[in-house]
């Protein structure tokens, strides 16, 4: 048996509490196990005491075993276990080691001494089956965010391990990735060599490889075990009141329940919720529109991304948060974006949408400044970010980090929070005042004194954001702001971000969840190699082809019901909100 764990309780140095707490879990071969759980249940510590990370690695308190093809974790070095357990962190750069993409899928089997023929007939087929065979020259900094991942598994493929323990393995990844990746997966345990273990909150596109679920609750301890479509159908609205990601035709049934509209089973899938209401008679519905529903980007930007005459009319110039003409930007002499023009009024909501390596990030980060542009290409709330003072800029744009450990520089999340307003020479009891409010309102204050390299995923994220809320800075710019959340968390995270825009906050946002850029963007650019192949109103690009034209998908609320035939007119919906 590839995995047996038996009264797993972890507690790691400075913690109060066991997470996870007396876990009981065995994977046979050809098996896919997923651990659901809300942020900080213990899921990603669990993860790492399969392969004896913790706490050989990582200092914490263990009782219980884990024993690994029979070996117990705690008796046998991580390098040793590695040839039993391959691991794909959440965090990709904290795997990556080496100077080339093609050497760091061969640096696990080469420290397994597999003979050199071998280590490059698994490192070719391993990269090929994410789709990085081409790129095996490259250093992996010049990968994108999804990029990278994607190499972390191919570096997990290459050592054939029989069980591969995955930590949110396409939170960075585009649709295309994320196929391409469980396509990879289910070829593996189709085999019947290898087994997973699986952390996910991208639950539609796992469904279909997920055998069985473990859930963790808010203590660490096992809340529900058993068949994916019976525990995930069955206790559906006790694992939303836990916080626990459920597929989003799940989530929509859910909302249509409690509006009088029955499906029995719930669906998991859009395909399940597309023939679930095709069988019943369903209201009229009744959607919302709101000021969201105006144009902001500008109708010479929408002219030029489009090809075709703009029929909107730009905000005038002091109305705009972002305005950004003919941005060019290269990155180690290659060039990321062309020719990028963009305008957004305040007080909006952008998302930005392409697949990986399309120039999201760098975007994003020129408009906060971060990476320097061209001067006079980029205003943003009134400045240039290629001319302006670093700290006068920080003043006016909080910027939140795809990896949050890139931005953390202090002993304490307290600390961290006060960070910026000390350096703004803030009264001291106004920061301790605002520190506490911001504990309160992102959920860590219990954990005020522990180090933010200790936090979970999830926690660390909703530091990262804090960081940048706390200084009441005008402009936002956020890189995969629900990274590593549980669902409750995220959501959380979303209507504080709903609420800021309404308070006249600006917004930008990189993201890959279509479901949320339905829901909360009320603008959204689409981008394609470096350009922006489409921008304008968020329910306008939904219902256009730029995101077929960009490898992207429609959400997946938009999916299902757009497939209806007994329900014309509820086929344009695409946000949670427009069902009753």
């Amino acid at each position: 048996m590839p995995l047996e764990v038996r009264g797993l309780r972890i507690r790691h140095e400075d913690r109060p509490r066991w997470t996870p707490d007396g876990v009981d879990l065995e994977v046979r071969l050809g098996e896919v196990v997923l651990l659901l759980g809300p942020s900080g249940s213990g899921k990603s510590t669990l993860a790492s005491a399969l392969n004896g990370l913790t706490p050989q690695s990582i200092p914490a308190d263990m009782q219980g075993t884990v024993r690994v093809a029979g070996i117990g974790t705690d008796h046998e070095s991580v390098g040793r276990l590695s040839a039993h357990v391959a691991m794909v962190f959440q965090d990709p750069d904290a795997q990556i080691v080496t100077g080339t993409v093609l050497d760091e899928v061969c640096f696990g089997p080469e420290n397994l001494l597999v003979p050199a023929e071998e280590v490059l007939e698994r490192a070719e087929a391993a990269l090929r089956r994410v789709g990085l065979w081409e790129r095996r020259d490259e250093n992996p900094d010049r990968l994108s965010g999804g990029g990278r991942q994607r190499l972390a598994i191919a570096a997990a493929l290459a050592l054939r391990a029989p069980l591969i323990v995955l930590d949110e393995p396409t939170a960075n990844l585009d649709p295309a990735g994320i196929d391409e990746v469980y396509a990879a997966l289910a070829e593996l345990v189709a085999t019947g060599d290898h087994a997973l273990v699986l952390i996910e909150h991208n639950l539609d596109a796992a469904m279909q490889l997920v055998d069985r679920v473990l859930v963790l609750d808010g203590l660490g301890r096992v809340a529900a075990s058993g068949p994916a479509r019976e525990v995930l159908t069955e206790r559906a609205e006790e694992l939303h009141d836990l916080g626990v990601w459920l597929p989003e035709s799940t989530l929509a049934a859910l909302r249509l329940r409690a509006a009088g509209i029955h499906l029995d089973p719930l669906p998991l899938t859009p395909a399940d919720l597309t023939r679930a209401l095709d069988a019943i008679e369903l209201p009229e519905p009744r959607t919302r529109v709101a000021e969201r529903e105006r144009e902001s980007i500008s109708a010479a930007a929408e002219g030029r991304a489009n090809g075709t005459a703009a029929d909107t009319v730009a905000p005038p110039a002091s109305d705009l948060a972002l305005d950004v003409r003919g941005l060019a930007l290269s990155r180690g002499g290659v060039p990321v974006l062309h020719d990028v023009d963009l305008a957004l009024g305040r007080g909006r909501f952008l998302a930005l949408v392409g697949e990986n390596g399309a120039g999201k990030t760098s975007l994003l980060q020129a408009i906060a400044g971060v990476i320097r542009a061209p001067k006079g290409r980029i205003r943003v709330a009134g400045l240039d970010p290629a001319t302006t003072d670093a700290r006068r800029l920080a003043d006016r744009i909080g910027f939140v980090f795809q990896n949050p450990e890139h931005q953390f520089i202090r002993g304490t999340v307290a600390d961290e929070l006060a960070h910026g307003l000390e350096l703004r020479r803030v009264d001291p009891d106004e920061i301790a005042t605002r520190v506490e409010a911001m504990l309160a309102r992102v959920d860590l204050g219990e954990l005020r004194d522990v180090h933010p390299f200790l936090l979970s995923g999830g926690q660390k994220r909703r530091l990262s954001v804090g960081t940048a809320l706390i200084t009441g800075a005008e402009v936002l710019a956020l890189d995969e702001p629900t990274f590593g959340q549980d669902r409750a968390r995220a959501a959380e995270l979303l209507d504080i971000l709903d609420d800021l825009v309404a308070g006249g906050t600006t917004v930008i946002a990189v993201t890959h969840d279509l479901q949320l850029v339905a829901d909360h963007a009320s603008d959204t650019a689409v981008l394609a190699g470096g350009r922006v192949l489409a921008a304008g109103e968020t329910g306008r690009i939904l219902a256009g082809d730029e995101l077929e034209r960009a490898g992207l998908r429609r959400p997946p609320l938009a999916t299902a019901l757009g497939g209806l035939t007994r329900h014309p007119a509820w086929r344009g919906l695409t946000r949670m909100a427009d069902l009753p």
